[in-house]
């Protein structure tokens, strides 16, 4: 597991051990069904989205698997307990027009070179912010355009890398070098030399987002949205953009993408037989 994954386990069993000292269970055989219900309806009632309420039921169950094979409690009575169901909340992307305007960055000095890079190979790769901020220089191949990755379960994948993002990249590689401490193996490096953090990268987005005029806040994972959601409506294969974005589960890619509704609707009135005007 990554280590926000750990850090958010941690987090929900400390819940888990409050809820049973609040309700007076010292021992973990003395948890039945009912308060593991009374736990994941108090973890929705403080406020928590049904996808966090799942987690930490998550947390809970996986903990009780672990106490069993310890021979700690003969069963789990998280088991077959169903968090709330929330309604899901899809990224906004941004559109083409907004994504050339980000880009098109007027870059001379070397933190223009480098952020333009990151932009464009954010849009053109559709890279998580964790997989760009690990790239090293071995990583990217300029001459076959592409991009190897290592993401979520360290599986790693290759990416296709569009000319502009490679152009973007070749101006900044100069600068790079002028930049980076002996040494360092990252592609993307700050003032002092050393790899950018993931910290960083969303501040500076950030800023170029309101440089460029745009009127929405924008982050990292936005431009892997964009990225998603507009090589989908281009090319309709959602198994290409899932195996594009590192997804293990095309439902996951269902998420991150949505289809252009007014396109569908102008497709269906020239098609559909009873949406057809008849001719006067």
């Amino acid at each position: 597991m990554s280590h926000h994954t750990e850090a958010a386990y941690h987090h929900d069993l400390q819940c888990l051990v409050r809820f049973c000292n609040g309700v007076g269970v010292d021992t973990w055989p003395r948890l039945d069904v009912h308060l593991a219900r009374s736990f994941v309806a108090s973890r929705h009632k403080s406020g928590l989205s049904g996808r966090s309420v799942q987690r930490a039921l998550t947390a809970a169950r996986s903990f009780y698997r672990y106490l069993i094979r310890e021979k700690q409690v003969t069963g789990n009575p998280f088991t077959g307990i169903r968090a709330p169901k929330s309604e899901k909340k899809l990224p906004s992307a941004l559109t083409v027009d907004q994504m050339s305007l980000l880009v098109a960055v007027d870059a001379r000095k070397p933190l223009a070179l480098r952020d333009r890079a990151i932009m464009e190979l954010f849009y053109s790769s559709g890279l998580r912010l964790s997989e760009l901020i690990n790239l090293d220089l071995l990583d990217l191949d300029r001459r076959q355009a592409l991009v190897r990755v290592q993401g979520k379960g360290r599986k790693t994948r290759e990416i296709p890398v569009g000319r502009h993002a490679i152009r973007a990249i070749e101006e900044w590689l100069p600068a790079r070098e002028r930049m980076a401490a002996e040494g360092e193996k990252a592609y993307f490096v700050s003032q002092r030399g050393s790899r950018m953090s993931a910290r960083a990268v969303q501040q500076r987005i950030k800023y170029w987002g309101r440089r460029q005029g745009l009127e929405v806040s924008v982050h990292p994972h936005m431009l892997r949205h964009s990225f998603a959601s507009h090589m989908l409506e281009s090319s309709g294969e959602l198994r290409a953009v899932q195996e594009l974005l590192g997804h293990a589960n095309i439902s996951t890619t269902q998420v991150y993408t949505h289809l252009d509704y007014q396109h569908l609707a102008k497709v269906y009135d020239q098609a559909h037989p009873r949406a057809r005007k008849k001719n006067s």
